[in-house]
């Protein structure tokens, strides 16, 4: 019977004399018994470890392609156009070009979020896994983790909730680029949507910077039409009838005119007598027209009909000042007898 410790030297290990084995061929490599009894280990962790790798790997590109495949076909230029025309000329939010463009816009960010995610999780996952196949006690590891999660999730809990807002308005297009808005506070122009803040520039120039956790409620004035309201402060003796049929006729003619006329979207409506009060009389008129030109439309009508009425000599409210006596008003009284 051969003796398996014939032909080692003094310092070799054992499984060094098995020929073929990972034992023998570490030892001749490298020489180093530790390497060597540790060979067969290594082998299957790194092979393991190996593995973890690459199947996170393919799993994060073939999530990323899915997600790239789906951003794709909804940011879709021949979609978008169909989606666009489809859609009633009265509804839709500016031409063609810039409905696409918001779109695509859109499905881009919401799908670099979305492969942000699925890379930090898969990650996550094969770290865990091969921290494992290190003998690493993951309990205590996990445990820690929880509690600082419980306790960062305390602290955060505004950033988790202004980026999950901004996922959703993102996700439901409440408003985007170029949007005038109300949310309460701030009332302008967008020029930034974030996942965490929105920036809006008001008349004034001032820059807001709302997070959008805090945003309760949005009213966008220039998503799919918006009307131009003017009011008209008469006086009590003028004729109603006579004034609305001069209104009409001078508006209809401005809305022709072709610095504005590319902006309406319907004809003038005028509404009649709005309100009656102590001083006169208010007669409203509308104008549907294209998102964020109702300002302009409105401006222009004012303007045309203000000389109107001047012309034909329309008497308007006169609110007529208090006494003064010593320099100073005389209010009316309250109530009560002297």
């Amino acid at each position: 019977m051969t003796d398996p410790l014939q032909g080692l030297l003094p310092d070799q290990p054992v499984c060094a004399a098995e020929p073929g084995t990972w034992c023998a061929r570490f030892y001749e490599w490298t020489h180093s018994d530790f390497l060597a009894e540790s060979a067969n280990a290594i082998v299957s962790k790194t092979s393991a470890i190996v593995l973890i790798i690459v199947v996170a790997l393919l799993t994060r590109w073939l999530l990323h392609r899915a997600i790239r495949r789906l951003i794709e076909n909804a940011a879709d230029t021949r979609v978008s156009r169909a989606i666009v025309r489809r859609t009633p000329n009265r509804l839709r939010n500016g031409s063609v070009e810039a409905v696409t463009a918001r779109r695509s816009q859109r499905a881009k960010t919401i799908g670099s979020v979305l492969r942000s995610i699925s890379s930090a999780v898969i990650l996550l996952i094969a770290a865990i896994m091969i921290l494992a196949e290190f003998g690493v006690n993951l309990g205590p590891i996990l445990a820690s983790a929880g509690i600082v999660g419980v306790a960062v999730g305390f602290g955060a809990q505004n950033l988790v909730r202004d980026f999950l807002s901004g996922m959703f308005m993102l996700l439901e297009d409440q408003y985007g680029v170029g949007d005038v808005v109300d949310v309460g506070d701030a009332v302008g122009t967008v020029e930034t949507v974030g996942l965490r803040i929105t920036t809006i520039r008001d008349i004034k120039g001032t820059l807001w910077y709302v997070r959008n956790g805090e945003i309760v409620r949005v009213g966008n004035m220039t998503q799919g039409y918006a009307v131009a309201v003017v009011d008209l402060p008469l006086a009590h003796t003028v004729d109603t009838a006579e004034v609305t049929e001069l209104v009409t006729r001078v508006a209809t003619e401005r809305l022709a005119a072709d610095d504005i006329s590319g902006d309406v979207l319907e004809p003038v409506q005028v509404l009649g007598v709005d309100k009656v009060t102590a001083e006169g009389v208010t007669l409203r008129l509308t104008a549907k027209v294209s998102p964020g030109r109702q300002f302009v439309v409105q401006r222009a009508l004012n303007a045309a009909i203000t000389d109107a009425l001047d012309e034909e000599h329309i008497p308007r409210p006169v609110l007529f000042p208090s006494p003064l006596v010593d320099g100073k008003p005389v209010l009316p009284p309250t109530g009560g007898t002297t």
